[in-house]
């Protein structure tokens, strides 16, 4: 594919989308997207194109970190040819972008070799690049930029100039709004900077669900984690001042375990008494079961009348992608707990699995 028949013409009835997503979950993306209407135009693993034959909203869903409005690609071995490629591609818009965000694709499953998905060296030293060559509009003939550096988290209603990195010496360009608090971060994916070491990559899990999620956690809560060892999302959640109660049979770290604001039941959830849960706002599951277990156990813990649990943050586990069919049918089992609102997204931090954000009726 060239990038001419990528590049989007503003007067034209056709759509060209490009979406980022997990490495692996592409085929699920391309399924979603074909019943929709869009018909594949490029691929590789994390990364999708695709064009409709009407005018249409980049697509959404659980397993799409990042849509954009495809404006086009470069391919070379030459950063200033590729950057002059992406000039052209951006004369047709007139408005100064607010915000550039360059990131590279997932070079391989979440996890593998302790890859993390997020901004690397090289992605960082071409939106540097990038921007110093376009920032000043009036020197390019473009619409320029008007962010003080690259890769800021964006404001709502913010214009974004995307680059994705699906190979060094291959990039893609397209523009989105920022709308969701996911669609501010660059790539997707949350920057966050703990204050000390994470005991566990389960840290920037909980940090991201409790984000996305918007859920009103405040200092002096109490929340709940089933799964809790060795401790990484306990300390997130004590980071941000609430009363915590872990329950995992494991160990837990000492750093969380000593914490005066932590409580340890080395057990299983469905083997304690529910009054142990009496005053707990809120509820993080992240346990290694299947999910049809994980479901029952939380519906046996909010069914109680001793508990009264306002949000609950669940991860499911696929396993394997191709149990991502079983997703429908779990999210009706949600609804039957007389939920006020559901939405289910793979985060950025998850691997082969999504979370569930799930806010009770009051």
């Amino acid at each position: 594919m060239t990038a001419d028949r990528n590049t989007q013409n503003p007067n034209a009835q056709s759509s060209f989308a490009m979406m980022c997503c997990a490495h692996g979950a592409e085929t699920l993306v391309k399924e979603q997207i074909a019943s929709e209407g869009w018909r594949l135009a490029f691929s590789r693993p994390g990364f999708v194109t695709a064009k409709h034959d009407q005018t249409k909203r980049s697509p959404t869903g659980v397993f799409i970190r990042t849509a954009a409005r495809s404006l086009g690609s470069a391919k070379g071995n030459h950063s200033a040819e590729m950057i002059q490629k992406l000039q052209q591609c951006i004369t047709s818009e007139t408005v100064p972008f607010d915000q550039i965000h360059v990131w590279p694709r997932d070079r391989t499953a979440i996890g593998r070799f302790d890859f993390e998905p997020g901004i690397d060296e090289v992605s960082a030293a071409v939106a540097d690049e990038i921007w110093s060559a376009l920032h000043d509009g009036s020197t390019t003939g473009g619409p320029g930029l008007a962010c003080a550096c690259p890769n800021q988290i964006a404001e709502n209603g913010q214009r974004i100039l995307d680059v994705v990195l699906v190979d060094p010496s291959q990039w893609f360009f397209g523009t989105h709004e920022a709308t969701t608090l996911p669609t501010r971060w660059p790539g997707g994916v949350q920057p966050i900077e703990p204050a000390y070491e994470p005991i566990s990559r389960a840290y920037f899990k909980a940090a991201e669900s409790i984000a996305w999620s918007g859920f009103d956690m405040r200092p002096g809560d109490l929340a709940v984690e089933v799964g809790s060892a060795p401790g990484g999302a306990c300390g997130r959640l004590l980071e941000l001042g609430m009363q915590v109660i872990g329950v995992d049979p494991a160990d837990m770290d000492p750093r969380i375990g000593d914490h005066p604001r932590f409580i340890h039941y080395p057990a299983r959830a469905g083997d304690l008494p529910r009054r142990v849960f009496r005053g707990a706002k809120w509820l993080l599951v992240d346990s290694t079961v299947k999910p049809d277990a994980t479901l029952s156990t939380v519906r046996n813990m909010v069914d109680s009348r001793e508990t009264s649990f306002r949000g609950l943050l669940i991860t499911m586990k696929l396993g394997e992608y191709e149990n991502a069919t079983h997703l429908e049918r779990w999210c009706n089992f949600i609804r039957t707990w007389g939920i006020e609102r559901l939405e289910v997204r793979q985060l950025a931090r998850n691997r082969c699995e999504v979370c569930a954000a799930v806010t009770m009726r009051a």
